[in-house]
């Protein structure tokens, strides 16, 4: 980009803006001379796409959507849950990566993922939790009213769902603060 720049102002065109962005560029950029803007997508965050092309780890995902058990179909293997895609966004950037993480991945309410749990499906209001296919893992024993946090796919596309972010330290439960989005181009 910088490259580009100089072009540009070789022939005469102003260019005093040279920006990049994207989370892989701004881990791993080594140098950042006549750059004056990065945007760095998830990088506050990260999520699971990153951690699926190995720039982060599951445990560094600091985003994710505490949702609630409402119900059961066990013929099915189906934990439902009031979290789907209003509030997890419709991205499935893990599709076509490695481990297909669904609409996201489940973790207790402490944020710690389960073995093999993911968010299989989703319709507008309503998540539906499965054991990955072909895992051979089994489901929790979770009832009605237990919470679950659903580590998203797309950091972005999932906080652009909600007005606000709940924030809590580590494990705990207890909301910290809360940040007010902004939105806007």
């Amino acid at each position: 980009m910088v490259d580009a720049a100089t072009i540009l102002r070789d022939t005469g065109l102003g260019c005093s803006v040279v920006s990049l962005g994207s989370t892989p560029t701004a881990h791993h950029a080594l140098d950042l001379n006549g750059v004056t803007e990065v945007r760095a997508g998830v990088f506050v965050f990260f999520d699971l796409v990153m951690a699926g092309i190995g720039i982060c780890q599951i445990d560094d995902i600091a985003i994710s959507v505490l949702a609630t058990v409402i119900g059961h179909q066990h013929e099915k293997g189906w934990i439902l849950i009031d979290a789907g895609w209003m509030a997890m966004s419709q991205d499935r950037g893990t599709s076509k990566q490695e481990v297909n993480q669904g609409y996201g991945l489940v973790c207790d309410s402490s944020g710690k993922p389960y073995d093999n749990l993911m968010l299989a499906d989703a319709n507008q209001e309503h998540g539906i939790v499965m054991v990955r296919p072909g895992s051979g893992a089994s489901l929790p024993d979770l009832k009605i009213g237990d919470r679950v946090r659903i580590l998203p796919n797309h950091a972005c596309a999932t906080g652009a769902q909600h007005r606000s972010y709940h924030v809590v330290h580590g494990a705990s439960d207890i909301v910290a603060g809360e940040w007010q989005r902004f939105g806007g181009w």
